[in-house]
């Protein structure tokens, strides 16, 4: 994509256990026993709530908005559509585009779902005690996204995998963690960290291997007018980034070497 710059922030997964983390048979605990993002929180307050899960005060008054508000916020956006239809050379009260700014802007909140969901929500609950230490890999996973330079779409597929350390989390969970932070105004770079991070904190594995592959419309429609590139991004963590077997064996199963 262009024009992009500046620095993202460096996610650092401690992988420690202390007692409080124990269950009484000296099994570590699952980091989201009680699936809540209040425990989430209180156990990695700093990667959480600091940009990372929760990005600002804006995103969590969406998820937390009444009624009330969501309606409020609506007619907000279906204003602001109007306008922008108008600065483009629009006449706002032709047949076809009456109801434009409406359903334009019930799109754009579905395009931004992401901002009303939590980690803790969507895992629930779902990590379970088990005794598998090979790679787990979900692919061809897919995402649609909204590139925040110019708020034209993204789309492409994440590539998932982790090798476990006594615990396991929901297939499914993988795919709604992947579906969260995608949507959501993104840079493909910080989606890729994301989606690793998260699942380092909830899941505290041996290591973890995403990689994304997306075309972007910022690059085919405008700018340099490209429609055949593809963006490919990996993130390593643990031993997939240590570890150049496992690494290998990664890009094996995925057939992308």
């Amino acid at each position: 994509m262009d024009d992009r710059s500046g620095s993202y922030e460096h996610y650092v997964v401690d992988d420690r256990t202390d007692d409080n983390h124990l269950e009484s048979n000296g099994a570590a605990k699952s980091p989201l026993d009680v699936g809540s993002m209040d425990s989430l929180s209180a156990q990695h307050p700093t990667h959480i709530l600091n940009g990372f899960n929760c990005p600002n005060a804006f995103t969590q008054k969406r998820e937390h908005a009444t009624e009330q508000e969501e309606n409020g916020r609506l007619a907000k956006l279906s204003g602001a559509v109007r306008t922008i239809l108008e600065c483009i050379g629009e006449d706002t009260s032709r047949e076809g585009l009456l109801r434009t700014p409406e359903r334009y802007a019930k799109a754009l909140l579905f395009f931004a779902k992401g901002y009303e969901e939590d980690l803790g929500g969507i895992v629930n609950g779902a990590i379970f005690h088990e005794n598998h230490d090979e790679l787990v890999i979900v692919k061809d996973i897919e995402i649609f996204s909204l590139c925040e330079h110019h708020l034209v779409p993204f789309t492409g597929k994440i590539h998932i995998g982790y090798i476990p350390n006594g615990r396991v989390i929901g297939l499914s969970k993988l795919v709604r963690i992947a579906e969260m932070f995608s949507r959501r105004l993104q840079v493909q770079e910080r989606l890729t960290k994301q989606v690793a991070t998260a699942l380092s904190e909830i899941l505290q594995p041996q290591g973890v291997a995403i990689v994304v592959e997306a075309t972007h419309l910022c690059m085919r429609m405008r700018g340099v007018e490209k429609t055949t590139t593809i963006t490919t991004t990996s993130s390593m963590l643990g031993s997939m980034r240590s570890n150049a077997k496992a690494r290998e064996e990664f890009f094996n199963l995925l057939k992308l070497t």
